[in-house]
Formats: structure tokens, sequence, C-alpha cells
């Protein structure tokens, strides 16, 4: 695995191979057909567009097109990421995410700082009101940073790991009931591994984010494949569904909302319609979590913060 996969920490891969590795990934992603040529009679020895085809769709040079992929041309200018972006049928978050690879390829800069995990002090109170709605902060690579009673016991048995290794990508991945609990694992699994992917193209030197890729890498194939898929997708704010070991089936509202002065941590609640089979449910989860105390946790103890 150690060679199929492409390390983050200290710069293993650097920022002219990580703009490689993702044309050429992005590259194997698109078919000729889709991307409107017609494709040669006879087996194709490489999946997805050649070089070739690709660099005729981006209206530039097939050898110029090569040194891209090979980390020795550094500096290719918007006009030739956008005519890329364009050719590879990118959206606009993958445009994005190439324009920042091919910068920091051009630029080099140093290695970002891991922001801190301190909650404000207003968001404990926020965590509280929802109740029983189950709403969480999370820090920008998915650890749990604070929680109301229901938010932890949603996520079945994630309380049984200690608060420092509570994060939602190592959850999807690397927990034993996370595929149970839920119920569109891949399509979750894909969005944890498109926000850190997101977050490698403007700092992969990040202690927090090299640290949690390289630990995913090792433990998990499935997140490694998706690692070299390069796709930086968000999730959609559509329902979720939770199937619960203790109160059933879960039918719930989605929201992720980013917390402006707060170093990229993002609020989320799942919350569903008073009077409800499913906010019964919460209700439930809600008081049932009173073994862990009352009112909202925090990341360092996971003792609660505020009591009711």
């Amino acid at each position: 695995m150690e060679r199929a996969v492409e390390k983050v920490k200290g710069h293993t891969a650097g920022a002219t191979s990580d703009l490689g590795a993702h044309l050429r990934a992005r590259r194997a992603q698109v078919t000729p057909e889709q991307a409107g040529l017609t494709a040669a009679p006879g087996p194709r020895r490489t999946p997805g567009l050649r070089r070739e085809e690709l660099a005729t769709l981006a209206g530039i040079s097939i050898d110029y097109y090569v040194r891209l992929e090979r980390g020795k041309e550094t500096r290719p200018g918007p006009a030739v990421v956008d005519a890329l972006a364009r050719a590879l049928l990118l959206d606009a978050s993958e445009h994005r995410h190439l324009r920042e690879l091919a910068s920091r390829a051009a630029y080099a800069p140093e290695a970002t700082p891991a922001p801190g995990h301190t909650v404000r002090p207003q968001l404990m109170v926020l965590l509280e009101s929802v109740r029983p709605n189950a709403a969480y902060v999370v820090s920008r690579t998915l650890d749990l940073l604070a929680f109301n009673p229901g938010a932890l016991r949603l996520f079945a048995c994630l309380a049984d790991w200690p608060p420092p290794r509570r994060n939602f990508a190592r959850y999807a991945f690397l927990h034993p009931l996370a595929r149970d609990v839920l119920d569109d694992w891949d399509e979750q699994a894909r969005a944890c591994v498109g926000r850190l992917r997101a977050l490698a193209g403007t700092g992969p030197d990040a202690p927090d984010l090299a640290d949690m890729v390289d630990e995913l890498l090792a433990k998990s194939p499935d997140f490694a494949d998706l690692w070299n898929r390069f796709d930086v997708k968000p999730h959609a704010p559509d329902p979720k569904t939770f199937h619960h070991p203790d109160v059933g089936d879960l039918h719930l509202g989605y929201e992720s909302m980013p917390l402006e002065h707060s170093q990229k941590q993002r609020f989320v609640v799942f919350f569903a319609e008073p009077g409800t089979s499913d906010h019964d449910k919460l209700i439930l989860l809600d008081t049932e979590h009173a073994e862990l105390g009352s009112g909202t946790g925090d990341r360092n103890t996971g003792r609660p913060r505020l009591t009711t």
C-alpha cells in the first residue's frame, strides 16, 4: 500500500506531484464518450482519457501536458487550468480545488499550522438550545469538539472512544458499527474524504490534516481508494437516515453551517418535526444519554460544560 497511496505528512508528495497526481486521477475518470470524443476501435490500455486526448480537449500541446503530469512544469497559467477543468468536466468545487493545487505548485507555500479546538461559549449555549435535536461543533478535519446529549448517542458507540479520538472520518472508516448505522455510508464516506481532500489543496502539511489522513491511509483501504480519486465534493444538505441499535430508524433533516471567527469550525444539526416519531426518538436519545450528565460536552473531557 505504501506505493499505491499518496501520503500527506511532511510533503512526501510535494506540491508539483500533487497537481500531477490529481490530473492523472481525474483523467482516468472521464471516458472519451463523456468528453464528446469518439473512442478508437479496439481495447484501451488506459482507463479514461489518454494524455493526448486531454491535451487536445484543453487546447494545449501533448508535450506541455506530459510535463504538467510529471511535475516538470510548475506554473500553469489560469487559462490552462480553466481549460483543463472544462476538459475534465469538473464542477465548481473541483475546479476551485484544481486552481488551488496549481497555485500551490507554483508558489510552494510554507506549512499551515493547525487551527485550535477552542469552542466559543456562545456555541455551547446554542448546542443546549436546540435540544432534543442532535447538534455538535466539528473542526475542519471533522474532530468532534462539542456536542449536546443526543448528538453523541446518535452515532452509536462513538462515545466508547476517548474524546480526543472522536472524529467523524475516523468513525466512518474505522468504527465497526458505522456501515450499519449510516444508511448512506457510501455518500457520507465520500463526503468525509472530499472535505479532507479539499483541505489538502491549500495546506497539506498542517499537522491536524496530515496526521488524520496518514492514519486513515494506513488503516482503511476504502479510504485509500477514495483518497486517490481526488474528489472534493461536499456533503449535500439532504435528509439523513440512521439505523440506530437502541431506537430504530431515524429520518432526520440535516444542516451544516460554517462558523465565523471560529477557525473553520462548523455547526451541524440533525432535526425532526415536533410530534413525529423521529422527533420522539430524538427525545429518547437526548434523555437516555443522561449517564454522561446533562448538558453539552466538550472534546477534552467528554463531560458536560453546561447544566440544566
